[in-house]
């Protein structure tokens, strides 16, 4: 562990203790040097890590500050290390059934408002792509996908430490596809599989439907996946496969540091298990620069880097890709056995989209909504929620992690909830072993009203009850 990681977990844990309270000063960067015997650009690190992990706020000319929305929860413990079946598919099937509803104010979504969307743009690109078709495109444009858009998400993906070439990709249908065709390539019926704890019902989905086993792995709702965690893990189990997400981790927001991705890379690599990254939520990061992804650590071909326009373009255009690593011809194979393709006319409108310029444009637009919505909904957990309640302030994406007090039980707080028009996804949904009965995820991906407003003032006040009772 470098000193200034040490520096910031010195720090975060006197928060977690309650040593240093919301809105409290921190030490100035000279006082810190002096009494650490570090240097001042140590000090700089660890309040940079820290403010990453959303547990400090600079103030320009004041200094640093313990962060004023709710402190990040605590993950809590993943339980033993020990592999088990799963069987989630009943309850995150009930409770999506409810969230799709369109009268549930959009807290349980699982995707941004549409609206932010250049949706005229796109259209657009999907009728002069049309138009221009090759006839031929429809029968031939086979696995692995159109190539201008392989293209194209090669020369964004160099731009973040990752080099692949074109050939080396596979566009799907949606990154949910690449996720399972990956997840289905390198593991057999009853092999196990690590996961971060809470991890995204999906990964629990296709663990369930392939005959696998899930080991949860301790995941810090700032930092994500916990390395000695992971170690424990794999000395105890014979895990096949990992599944993790690096950047705005779904449920809890986390971000894990570069040092710790590039940690949990070798580790992996030294005992040859793969990597599923799961990386969908990748372009909307709320800083100067997004992190190197887990995959551009990877000497080996071992991790199977998963992405997607789904959540930063075109949701309804269903393209995501895969970069298997020396696993792609296996994955390439079980697209062709089961979905064959993907659809031509999404593809070629979404390179035209590419090529002609004004993504980036978007993606600025997209992050400044995204982290004043977060910001807002923040306070106002803060505001209206009962004592003692915790939620992650994330650096991206558009999903808090809400750890209540110990009275809330999750489940009852959704019935209620959803009876009143208010939708949340509640922690259970996100643990093979129904854990995290009292947090919640939420979504801060639509743009604030009144109705927004009034919704989460509701959602605390009940909250709250559950509380009291």
């Amino acid at each position: 562990m470098n000193l200034y990681e040490r520096l910031a977990d010195d720090i975060a844990q006197g928060i977690a203790d309650g040593v240093l309270r919301a809105g409290e000063r921190l030490p100035s960067v000279r006082e810190l040097r002096r009494r650490r015997g570090v240097s001042a650009a140590t000090v700089m690190q660890g309040y940079a890590l820290l403010e990453r992990r959303g547990l400090v706020e600079a103030r320009p000319r004041s200094g640093y500050f313990v962060a004023t929305a709710a402190a990040p929860a605590v993950a809590g413990d993943a339980g033993p290390a020990a592999a088990a079946d799963v069987a989630v598919s009943d309850l995150v099937f009930a409770i999506l059934g409810a969230t799709r509803e369109r009268r549930l104010l959009p807290f349980g979504s699982a995707f941004p408002s549409p609206l932010l969307f250049p949706l005229e743009r796109l259209a657009n690109s999907l009728a002069r792509s049309a138009r221009r078709l090759d006839p031929w495109a429809s029968v031939a444009d086979l696995p692995p996908g159109s190539a201008a858009l392989r293209r194209e998400i090669a020369r964004r993906l160099l731009a973040s430490g990752v080099t692949v070439a074109p050939d080396d990709l596979l566009i799907t249908n949606g990154a949910m596809e690449a996720l399972s065709l990956s997840l289905q390539g390198v593991t057999s019926p009853g092999d196990v599989v690590a996961i971060e704890s809470p991890t995204f019902y999906a990964p629990l989905q296709a663990i369930e439907r392939l005959g696998l086993r899930a080991v949860e792995v301790r995941t810090d709702p700032s930092s994500g996946i916990d390395a000695d965690s992971l170690r424990a893990v794999l000395d105890a189990q014979p895990v096949r496969a990992c599944w993790f997400m690096g950047n705005f981790h779904n449920p809890t927001g986390a971000t894990v540091p570069e040092a710790r991705r590039r940690e949990v890379v070798r580790l992996l690599a030294e005992r040859g298990i793969p990597l599923i990254e799961d990386d969908v939520y990748a372009e909307l990061y709320f800083g100067r620069r997004p992190l190197r992804p887990f995959k551009s650590f990877d000497t080996l071909g071992e991790v199977l880097y998963c992405g997607s326009f789904s959540k930063c373009l075109a949701p309804g255009f269903r393209i995501g890709w895969v970069a298997a690593g020396r696993h792609a011809e296996r994955v390439v194979r079980l697209k062709a056995m089961s979905s064959l393709a993907t659809s031509v006319p999404s593809q070629e409108a979404l390179a035209d989209y590419l090529q002609r310029g004004g993504f980036e444009a978007h993606l600025r637009r997209l992050r400044r909504a995204l982290r004043a919505q977060r910001d807002e909904m923040l306070q106002a957990i803060t505001a209206h929620f009962p004592a003692g309640t915790r939620a992650t302030r994330a650096d991206g994406g558009y999903f808090t992690w809400v750890e209540l007090p110990g009275r809330v039980d999750a489940l009852a707080l959704h019935r209620r909830a959803t009876a009143e028009g208010i939708g949340l996804s509640p922690g259970p949904m996100f643990s093979p072993r129904g854990g995290y009965r009292h947090c919640i995820r939420l979504n801060y991906g639509h743009p604030w009203d009144d109705a927004l407003r009034t919704g989460i003032a509701r959602l605390g006040a009940l909250a709250r009850a559950l509380a009291e009772a």
